[in-house]
């Protein structure tokens, strides 16, 4: 169990997701980075789907009521343990009364405190995560606010080293597979979506030039200031399914990304549909940041997410062979 010290607007308890509920108009939430909740979860012994907190808005301080393992993942928030300063994507052991606070990070936008054991809320229809337009899931359907208890589930036996322990994050270790572009744009694969190309000649420029992530984005959508694009022809279209990464082009011709909390409908025309392996790249992008699209072909998003799983799987071996380690010293 740990209480909320101090805490910001918007950090949520989050899951892997709310999937098979969309066509009764239930969104999936889930977290923005689900990367760096899934690696938070097998630092600590958890199970993939287990519900860890969502931290975008800072500083962020929790004790701890009992000893438990934790993580943090996700962007370094230079996070310290009763002052004593954590490297990212890290889990250690925390005791009883200790402090754990995380500061404003200086690149990236959210950070994931993954608990032995998750967060044990009440599952609403299969998920922990929090829908703050639907007001359920999480904690009561809100955001955390100080003076919260939040309690963890049954751990299984996560053995970790004095001192804890980390791993490489995903961006260093798979910088080949996630490149940056010029200036330290984030470069997004997607695939031209239905009505790519009722968008003429707009089509390319959507392609060819740099995205800014505008202040009027969240984990609905990224909506994105650029030089306006616009079909041919006004396109009277019905509402059709919409999921996260699903790229829009409302009339004023800004593009809008689906994110975790994405509408499950709509009936802006589609442009193109973002990769899935580069949706938690997104989840991590400020706003103010800039971005490119980039054309990828089936064949290329397959390969980036092999590329993906075999960093997911060595980081599962790596925890497994420490636990084993640790536990024959035991």
């Amino acid at each position: 169990m740990i209480d909320i010290v101090a805490t910001g607007p918007l950090n949520t308890i989050q899951d892997l997701g709310r999937p098979g509920y969309r066509n009764i108009g239930v969104t999936a939430c889930g977290a923005m980075d689900p990367l760096a909740l899934l690696i938070g979860n097998i630092l600590v012994g958890n199970a993939p789907e287990v519900a860890g907190i969502e931290v975008q808005t800072f500083p962020f301080r929790v004790r701890f009521a009992a000893r438990t393992a934790f993580a943090i993942t996700g962007a370094d928030c230079r996070a310290t343990l009763d002052g004593i300063d954590l490297p990212p994507w890290w889990a250690a052991q925390a005791e009883a009364g200790q402090l754990l606070e995380l500061s404003p990070p200086l690149k990236d936008a959210r950070a994931y405190l993954n608990l032995a054991g998750g967060a044990d809320v009440a599952p609403v229809m299969g998920s922990r995560s929090t829908s703050l337009r639907g007001g359920f899931g999480g904690l009561n359907g809100r955001v955390l606010a100080t003076g919260d208890t939040v309690a963890t589930g049954a751990a299984t036996a996560a053995f970790l080293p004095k001192g804890g322990f980390g791993v490489v994050p995903p961006a260093v270790a798979l910088k080949d597979v996630f490149p940056v572009g010029e200036g330290g744009s984030l470069m997004i694969r997607a695939l031209p979506a239905g009505e790519h190309d009722l968008f003429g000649a707009d089509a390319q420029r959507f392609w060819s030039q740099p995205w800014k992530i505008s202040a009027r984005s969240d984990r609905t959508g990224y909506r994105l200031s650029g030089d306006p694009i616009h079909p041919l022809q006004t396109v009277e279209m019905r509402s059709h399914g919409v999921v996260p990464g699903v790229v829009q082009v409302p009339p004023a011709g800004e593009p809008i990304v689906q994110m975790s909390d994405a509408n499950t409908a709509g009936g802006y025309p589609k442009i193109a549909g973002v990769i899935e392996a580069d949706l938690w790249r997104l989840g991590q992008a400020r706003i103010g940041s800039m971005l490119r699209f980039v054309p990828a072909t089936h064949a290329e998003a397959r390969a980036i997410e092999r590329g993906l799983a075999a960093y997911i799987d060595d980081v599962r071996q790596t925890a497994r062979l420490v636990s084993q380690a640790l536990s024959a010293m035991a």
